[in-house]
């Protein structure tokens, strides 16, 4: 039965990207109920930075070729590599267990959150393949980067998230959903583009729908 992973990175406990996060979840579960489901709230239970024994464990990895994640606990042998793999295991094992991996998150500063980007560094290794592992990504943003837009060349969230899974985990099965222009809401200078906003809103959450129902009937 297909497993869920659901990452949050919103520094708010209330915000788009988990309100679309959870929209996908709860439509997904109802999809497939009793599947395996793990909730990981990035921004509530931060994951530590990487240190020097994590980059020793990459170093000997490379060195010995090993390139399945099953096997990497064959490199632990230090005091402070074995205080990195306590870190890392359970996330990696989260990770590897998931047939569908849902990351959940803003775009701050142009880019994906530190608390994001600190789970990623902690998981990913060399040579590592993910092939066959679904990514579904959902994102919010304050202004709008949509391709044909003055600032689509600056946005390095979910392009850099698209680039990252390709790259290096081999996934090229990456569903991207984004709602614009959430400053809209506080913003008095994007106040007239406040339906700009609802609307793609409206649009991000059929978007989810639909993907949930594509799930839905691949699992059939």
């Amino acid at each position: 039965m297909p497993g869920l992973l659901h990452l949050d990175a919103s520094a708010r406990s209330t915000s788009f990207s988990r309100r679309l996060g959870a929209r996908f979840a709860d439509g997904w579960r109802a999809a497939h109920p009793g599947a395996p489901y793990v909730h990981r709230d990035l921004a509530a239970d931060p994951v530590p930075f990487i240190d020097e024994a994590w980059t020793e464990l990459c170093d000997e990895l490379m060195r010995r070729r090993i390139t399945d994640p099953h096997r990497y606990h064959e490199v632990v042998e230090t005091p402070a590599q074995k205080a990195a793999w306590a870190v890392l295991a359970p996330l990696l094992d989260e990770l590897l267990a998931a047939d569908v991996v849902l990351v959940a998150t803003p775009m701050y500063n142009f880019s994906v959150p530190a608390a994001l980007k600190a789970w990623i560094d902690q998981v990913t290794f060399p040579r590592m393949s993910l092939a066959g592992t679904r990514f579904v990504v959902v994102c919010a943003r304050g202004g709008t980067y949509l391709p044909g837009t003055p600032r689509a060349a600056v946005e390095h969230a979910t392009s850099y998230l698209r680039d990252f899974f390709d790259g290096h985990f081999a996934v090229t099965d990456v569903d991207v959903v984004a709602a614009e222009l959430v400053n809209s809401l506080v913003d008095p200078v994007l106040a007239d583009r406040r339906s700009e906003h609802e609307a793609s809103v409206a649009s991000a959450e059929a978007e989810v729908d639909r993907l949930v129902a594509a799930f839905a009937a691949a699992a059939a």
